[in-house]
């Protein structure tokens, strides 16, 4: 095995390690959120970081057995998140919903941090196999990334006002 596939695997380890915290996040958001669509929406979110986690582990295999992506393995297509995470109704609650907006700003950071490592390594891969699955997974998660803070920046101003947090 040459180094670029050592790193190769390296990298994947690292993505499956940050998958499985997104996925416990996610769960534990789901568990703990009052909102009924967010529940809904942040079980979704962690049965696809599991998805990519399983994706990541299929791949590892596939360079740890043949030195070579697997291109049959597919994702899929994510789904996007309509109509927000949080229904209307956690506008009604907005100036005790800390938990709420505290999940969303992680998601967000979780969500930002494996965008760019999958884009580093996309920059990184001289293999356009390996270059074009680093984009799809950076891609994905940027999906992620827009849901979130969108979602936030929605939600935002009623809150920080709410809570005393604007100075207005």
């Amino acid at each position: 095995m040459d180094e670029v596939q050592k790193a190769l695997l390296e990298a994947l380890r690292k993505a499956i390690e940050a998958e499985h915290e997104g996925y416990g996040f996610y769960r534990m958001a789901s568990n703990s959120t009052q909102d009924a669509r967010g529940r809904e929406v942040f079980q979704r979110l962690a049965e696809e970081e599991l998805a990519h986690a399983a994706f990541l582990k299929a791949q590892y295999r596939s360079i740890a057995e043949t030195g070579r992506i697997d291109g049959r393995a597919s994702l899929g297509r994510p789904q996007a998140v309509v109509g927000g995470i949080f229904s209307p109704a956690l506008r009604e609650r907005i100036g005790e919903a800390h938990f709420e907006m505290s999940a969303l700003g992680v998601g967000i950071h979780l969500e930002q941090n494996a965008m760019e490592f999958y884009a580093a390594q996309a920059a990184r891969a001289s293999d356009p196999a390996v270059r074009g699955f680093f984009q799809e997974l950076s891609e994905w998660e940027a999906g992620h990334f827009r849901a979130l803070v969108e979602q936030q920046e929605g939600l935002r101003e009623e809150y920080w006002s709410k809570n005393g947090f604007a100075p207005f």
